[in-house]
């Protein structure tokens, strides 16, 4: 299989939304959920606007393994800078 069928076929790949929060800012938001696919659960961060219907579109995302040192990284870095 060519790479952009794996890369086409791994983005259609439904997953299940366990939780998310979103920070609203302007008429933008900033998206931090836990997904699941199969059995992996995965963190994704997500930047993204409403458009005029009030519709979300999302324009980033950012997933990776929900592993603790990963998110301990992400905390501890955030909170440094």
């Amino acid at each position: 299989m060519a790479e952009e069928e794996q890369a086409a076929e791994g983005a259609a790949q439904n997953y299940e939304l366990l939780k998310a929060e979103e920070y609203k800012y302007g008429n933008n938001f900033i998206e931090i959920a836990r997904k699941k696919v199969g059995d992996a659960e995965f963190i994704s961060i997500s930047k993204g606007f409403y458009n005029k219907a009030g519709q979300k579109r999302y324009k980033n995302g950012l997933g990776f393994p929900d592993a603790g040192e990963i998110k301990s990284f992400f905390v501890e870095t955030i909170q440094k800078i």
